[in-house]
């Protein structure tokens, strides 16, 4: 099997986001980018957000036909998941989730299914950034560590996930057992 093909494409801040050593990665997420398209994600990404001049982007995006884009190299700390940007690795799966109404509270359901492709290049990935993240040990859902709840957009007296990616479409059995990586909850 040919090496895994990783397209480089630095966000254009990536050098103002902080450097740390490979043995400090311990944990990957998995996010989906809950919008219509890659490129669509790559403008949410390059959008500044904070002093530093940095915005929220994953390390890698995986796109439905499985191709995979390096945005943030895994040695800078990306803003992709709060409280475990400083000892994660995040990546994104394309995938509209709950695009364009992330809080409304009828539109909760994420419907679309993850490609075979996606999930192939995922595992893929996973074994090469085992390889190069030495203490990389665990891997995660987005929704998993941000259990946060917002008010609704419809209703602003109920309360919706802020964060349900990956989603229940996300086929853990079919990604984790091989991988090598104990999942979080």
């Amino acid at each position: 099997m040919p090496p895994l093909a990783i397209h480089d494409q630095p966000l254009p801040y990536v050098a103002k986001l902080p450097e740390r050593p490979t043995d400090a990665v311990t944990l990957v997420v998995i996010h989906c980018t809950e919008l219509p398209d890659l490129a669509t994600a790559r403008e949410y990404g390059e959008k500044v957000l904070y002093d530093s001049g940095a915005g929220n982007s994953g390390h890698y995006y995986i796109d439905r036909d499985g191709a995979v884009y390096r945005y943030v190299p895994g040695t800078r700390v990306a803003h992709h998941v709060r409280g475990h940007n400083a000892e994660s690795i995040g990546i994104e799966l394309v995938n509209t989730g709950r695009f364009p109404h992330w809080f409304d509270s009828r539109r909760q359901a994420m419907d679309e299914p993850y490609t075979s492709a996606q999930i192939t290049a995922l595992r893929e990935l996973l074994t090469a950034l085992q390889r190069e993240f030495p203490n990389l040990r665990c891997i995660a859902g987005h929704e998993d560590l941000d259990t946060a709840t917002v008010p609704a957009s419809d209703d602003p007296a109920r309360q919706v996930w802020r964060k349900r990616d990956p989603g229940p479409l996300f086929p853990w059995d079919a990604v984790v057992p091989d991988s090598g990586l104990q999942r979080l909850r």
